[in-house]
């Protein structure tokens, strides 16, 4: 798989249904997630994260959008800034409900995706 869209939807779809494995393989050792209230570095510590301290596990990603471009600012491909990849969308509760919007902007590299930054309502 190395097309980065591809990528995030498999990020999603291994989050909501709790594939911490597949979760794993698709990071970078060196994973980075961003988020209005932390920042967890490192892929081992982020599975774990989203395994046992989320504080809400029986949620699921409704993606409305995707961006992505390839390269440096503009699609540059003379910088080498690697595949970055935005997605917007909502994340619902068990009953449907909307708990917040977001955008989460990857960082996607040879290895896997390296970092996310997330952006909330």
């Amino acid at each position: 798989m190395t097309d980065g869209a591809d990528r995030a939807r498999a990020y999603y779809r291994a989050l909501d249904e709790a594939d911490y494995g597949r979760l794993a393989d698709l990071l970078a050792a060196g994973f980075v997630h961003e988020r209005p209230d932390r920042t967890i570095d490192g892929r081992d510590r982020f599975v774990e994260f989203m395994r046992e301290e989320r504080p809400q596990k029986d949620t699921s990603h409704r993606v409305e959008a995707m961006f992505e471009t390839r390269g440096g600012v503009g699609g540059d491909t003379d910088d080498d800034h690697g595949e970055r990849v935005a997605a917007q969308g909502r994340l619902l509760a068990a009953d449907g409900s909307a708990i917040t919007g977001f955008v989460d902007v990857f960082a996607i590299g040879e290895t896997g995706i390296e970092r996310i930054e997330t952006y909330t309502d």
